[in-house]
């Protein structure tokens, strides 16, 4: 056999393989059509499962008469099909996010081109070989040859597209064999550089279809609306292959099995167009996203039926009105997110059902929308889509990013060269999936940058499929003014303006503009990378404050860790690098809203609630009323329930429901509340009011119950005064050279006059505090410390930390000083310390002054003052200390139950939570800072025997773990993590926000954490569970936190 570099020639985009169609089967009778089960349909027969494989380092080495039928595989092995050949023992896995993997020199691959032989045998009826017989891969990476019974049946490219061949003249009754070359590279390697684990092999469903002599090779249905969006109009188009003399068309449209229209057409050429009406349809829009059956039924020149199609149908219209995108007449915002096929132990080989969770936890956590990030999914997903409500947009399979890297981003993208391979894709992206209802925009691709190719994708869909835009971010970038980046004009290959990541403030100026006519989103956005994003809510504030700002796709969905284990059997997630790949780009493919395993990270939930349909924008107390505010786009309120509660620091003390109004959407309107004020206020005491909204009725996604949206809102009638806490016996004091010995009735406390630090902590006779409190400035960092891309105007703000030395801070005691009541029921101590910075002299001037009393409370105040330039701000500004590690049961009044940040607490709600040391972590797969509590007034420690520690303060953040930030920053996965002997706590005044800076925004400036003057307190105290309630002896310190610290004010608490 003569090898074809077929994998290597801009000339040979395929061979023998069928013009694209839409997605479809065909069946015998209308019953079966509308079970859409594809098993059922005619011929259908799937060819999944375990393959003969072989593996090969270069296509020449690749066994070169394997496809041959005598030739014997039964010594190779096993490989599933579908899946990728890395994930199964050949080669490895390899991450890159923009650079190719392999020299570049277009369409050139390298020599070494690991080839991936497949072969199996399948068996056909006589009766099947009545039919036309197909034979359609679904997805194959990168390219491949095919041959049955030991003839080539063709050769395709383009990793995430079907395709079809006609095997009817090659096939025979009984025992027929398929064999499939598969090349790992392709001169189409060049345009699918995406974000993304290079993964090879048959990673989708191969399966035979039959076809009547004559049949319907493809049908086009575009539902759309008219007279003010009621009516239905249905265009339809069928395309008719073999001798149709005398056939006849039929089409109908069905609800529920029942007719709406129907029109019975002669064929008399291969294109049959027609259109069907239906009064009063129910719209199509990802709030209620009817569907109807389209049946399309050819039959023979006796009237007998040949086949029956069924396709779901969608009525709704999208256009550009006003610098407005509409659905249905309406400016609708995007929720959305990107998402790529991924899966922790198939990778791009996805399971339906791994779809179907996805789309119940978009949907779950109110996003609407889903840029196909960035290539077209399996089929199945559309269906899916149409069918759970979502806007797509249908993203072309090209990327071609890694040419910035030679400083020719527009290389290929202008090359008449590779024009064909480009509107190849457009065209069978776009032939594919025509006919779903959720698809409302093509995409041309992915960062490659911008040439006459794309114009050509552009016209080539604007021409075949008018209903629909078209999106590429490439335009955008390209039209951009160098100096202050801001579009000069629309461009003419989108039909939006679209961007990446663009700061907040540039957003402002963007949606302020006149001059443009057609609307802007952000393709990419929030960059959800290990702990982040931060500043949801302040994109999504600026988003609705401008008409022309229409949402945007948080990027990404989903983590892509691959599923490892350790030789000792501990489970974690693998990234770039892992399997020694060269080059790679790291843990950059750890960045999605959910873990590889569908848990949602704290970001799913803040993105819930910055984007939740329903919002109370104010609360008067005074006359007990709400403005609701009702962000649907298309539904009113009259599917929600709305569940009032009144809570006392966790105490549900007053509870009902309110009567809602039907709201209509995007509209306001006032509504009295049915609260009761507390007949009783208790000192001391927060009140707070919370409304939560929630399904009525069980849906596809969710059950009755679950809850869409919530607010809180503090009761303007808390009341502060002062309770002295009981005071039992008298203090014994002993002071030595470098050591003070302070013990009362049950505690007793050493405190090392050389640190300025309490060194032991006994309570009952037990050791509860290991190394007390001590100034710290430094956590681990996240990834959003470590990355920052300039492009976005962000940057590593920890090579900042660390270059000047805010990791290593070091600390010298000046004097101490010890001053002992008369009564002896409390002693201060008073530390003078310098904290500082080695190298360089900037640091701070730390008083620490510890007030102990008899009871065994310690309240700790820290006063700083900054000396020296140092770093523009700083991780966090608090105090670190060890507690033993028995006191794992955690409780704490503050925002829960999730971690929170300064920047990322709107999903948060002020509560009284529980949980245990464990259970506070967040497990990032890169281990960084993680698990903090912010906005808290006390927090407490407790054994299972109810012995405790209570931290009580005005407001402030806390993390527990059992592992020190130390660890933290230096592990690179989960399990480089051991648990040490005592649990390590920080009490902080603030840390420093999260922000978004590992692509794309740093963190917003009344976020950061300035490196400036602090004051800071908080009291220690020990109690028993069993006798006392941390919220009851909390209240005996709120006073003084209060005044020194508060100004009170109702707040609505985000």
């Amino acid at each position: 056999m003569i090898l074809q570099k077929d994998w290597e020639s801009l000339e040979v985009l395929q061979r023998n393989r069928l013009k694209p169609r839409s997605y479809f089967f065909s069946y015998k009778n209308i019953n079966t059509a509308l079970t859409y089960e594809r098993g059922d349909s005619h011929g259908f027969l799937l060819l999944n499962g375990n393959w003969k494989f072989h593996y090969a380092n270069a296509p020449i080495e690749s066994p070169s008469e394997f496809y041959k039928e005598d030739y014997c595989t039964d010594d190779w092995p096993d490989l599933p099909v579908p899946s990728h050949w890395q994930l199964n023992g050949y080669g490895r896995p390899h991450y890159t996010n923009v650079q190719y993997p392999f020299p570049v020199e277009p369409p050139y691959i390298p020599t070494e081109n690991p080839t991936g032989a497949y072969k199996r045998t399948f068996y056909l009826t006589k009766e099947a070989l009545s039919q036309q017989l197909h034979l359609i891969f679904e997805g194959v990476d990168s390219s491949f040859h095919v041959w049955v019974n030991g003839i080539e049946v063709g050769y395709s490219q383009g990793s995430r597209l079907p395709s079809e061949f006609d095997i009817t003249n090659v096939v025979k009754e009984g025992e027929n064999s398929i064999a499939v070359r598969v090349y790992q590279w392709a001169e189409s390697s060049y345009i699918e550089d995406q974000d993304m684990w290079w993964l090879s092999g048959i990673f989708r469903d191969v399966y035979i279809v039959g076809k009547p002599t004559t049949h319907i090779q493809d049908v086009f249905v575009n539902g759309s609306l008219e007279n003010q969006f009621q009516d239905g109009r249905l265009d339809f188009e069928l395309a008719v292959l073999g001798e149709y003399e005398g056939y006849q068309a039929v089409v109908e449209i069905l609800d529920n099995g029942t007719v709406l229209s129907r029109q019975q057409l002669k064929i008399e050429s291969q294109l049959v167009t027609g259109s069907l009406e239906v009064e009063r349809v129910n719209q199509w829009n990802t709030e209620t996203p009817a569907l109807y059956d389209v049946v399309v039924t050819l039959l023979d020149t006796s009237g007998d039926v040949v086949e029956v199609i069924p396709q779901r149908c969608g009525f709704r219209n999208v256009e550009i009105k006003g610098g407005q995108l509409l659905v249905n007449g309406v400016a609708i915002m995007f929720k959305g997110v990107n998402r790529h096929d991924a899966h922790p132990d198939f990778g791009r080989a996805v399971p339906v059902s791994s779809m179907i969770e996805d789309l119940t936890l978009m949907k779950q956590h109110n996003i609407n929308a889903i840029r196909t990030a960035h290539y077209p999914n399996d089929p199945r997903f559309y269906e899916l889509c149409d069918q759970f409500g979502f806007y797509v947009i249908d993203e072309t399979d090209l990327e071609c990013h890694g040419l910035v890297y030679i400083g020719q981003p527009h290389l290929i993208s202008d090359d008449p060269a590779w024009q064909a391979a480009y509107v190849d894709r457009m065209e069978r992206l776009v032939e594919r999936d025509k006919n779903h209802p959720s698809v409302i925009m093509w995409s041309l691709g992915n960062e490659s940058g911008f040439g006459q190719n794309h114009v050509a994708m552009y016209e080539w869909a604007k021409r075949r499929d008018p209903s629909r835009l078209v999106h590429y971010e490439g335009e955008t970038r390209e039209i951009m003014n160098e100096f202050n980046h801001v579009p000069e004009r629309d461009p003419i290959a989108t039909d939006v303006h679209t961007t990446m990541y663009t700061p907040i403030e540039k957003m402002k100026v963007l949606g302020g503009l006149t001059t443009l006519k057609k609307p802007h989103i952000l393709c990419e956005y929030a960059h959800a990378m290990g702990n982040g994003p931060g500043g949801l809510k302040e994109y999504w504030e600026t988003f609705y404050a401008y008409d022309r700002l229409q949402g945007g796709f948080v990027w990404e969905w989903v983590d892509h860790g691959l599923r490892q284990h350790t030789p000792e059997g501990e489970e974690y997630f693998a990234y770039g690098g892992d399997f020694g790949e060269k080059p790679h780009d790291g843990n950059f493919v750890i960045d999605g809203l959910v873990r590889p395993d569908r848990q949602p990270s704290p970001a799913l939930a803040e993105l819930k609630k910055v984007i939740e349909p329903v919002v109370v924008s104010h609360f008067n107390f005074e006359e007990k009323t709400i403005q609701v505010q009702n962000r649907y786009d298309f539904s009113d309120l009259t599917k929600l329930q709305c569940q009032w509660f009144i809570e006392a620091e966790g105490t549900i003390i007053e509870n009902g429901v309110v009567d809602v109004p039907a709201i209509a959407a995007n509209t306001k309107k006032v509504i009295e509340l049915p609260i009761r004020v507390p007949s009783v206020v208790l000192d001391n005491t927060d009140y707070w009011l919370n409304l939560v909204w929630t399904t009525k009725e069980s849906n596809r996604w969710a059950a009755s119950g679950h809850t869409v949206a919530w607010s809180q809102h503090e009761l303007p009638i808390s009341k502060y005064a002062a309770v002295e806490p009981q005071q039992t016996g008298q203090l014994t004091v002993a002071e030595e050279a470098s050591k003070i010995y302070v013990s009362g009735s049950q505690f007793q406390l050493v405190f090392n006059k050389q640190n300025g630090r309490i060194e032991e902590y006994f309570y009952d006779g037990q050791l509860m505090l290991h190394n007390g409190p001590r100034l710290n400035l430094w956590r681990a960092p996240i990834d959003n410390d470590l990355l920052g891309l300039g492009e976005f105007s962000a940057k590593p703000v920890a090579k900042e930390w660390k270059e000047l030395g805010v990791d290593a801070i070091q600390h010298r005691m000046k004097q101490t000083k010890v001053t002992i009541q008369e009564d002896r029921q409390a002693v201060v101590i008073e530390c003078e310390t310098k904290a500082a910075a080695p190298v360089i002299a900037w640091g701070f001037d730390v008083t620490y002054v510890y007030t102990i009393q008899a009871n065994g409370s310690i309240l700790v105040e820290l006063n700083g003052v900054k000396v020296g330039q140092g770093p523009a701000s700083l991780p966090r500004i608090g105090v670190e200390m060890t507690v033993n590690n028995s006191y794992d049961g955690v409780e704490w009044y503050g925002l829960g139950p999730n971690e929170a940040y300064v920047d990322s607490k709107q999903a948060a709600r002020m509560g009284v939570w529980s949980s245990t040391v464990d259970g506070l972590q967040t497990p990032y797969i890169f281990p960084q800072e993680n698990g903090n509590r912010h906005q808290n007034k006390w927090v407490s420690f407790s054994q299972e025997n109810g012995k405790s520690l209570l931290v009580t303060g005005h407001s402030f953040d806390f993390s527990a773990s059992y592992y020190t930030v130390e660890q933290l920053e230096i592990a690179k996965h989960t399990y480089d993590l051991f648990k040490q002997r005592y649990i390590t706590v920080h009490i902080d005044k603030q840390q420093y926000g999260l922000g978004s800076a590992s692509c794309g925004e740093d963190v917003q400036e009344q976020y950061r954490l300035e490196n400036e003057d602090f004051q800071f307190a908080f009291t220690l105290l020990p109690y028993d569970k069993n006798a006392h309630s941390p919220r009851g002896l909390s209240k005996k310190y709120r006073k003084y936190f209060e005044d020194k610290f508060v100004t009170k004010e109702a707040v609505l608490v985000p």
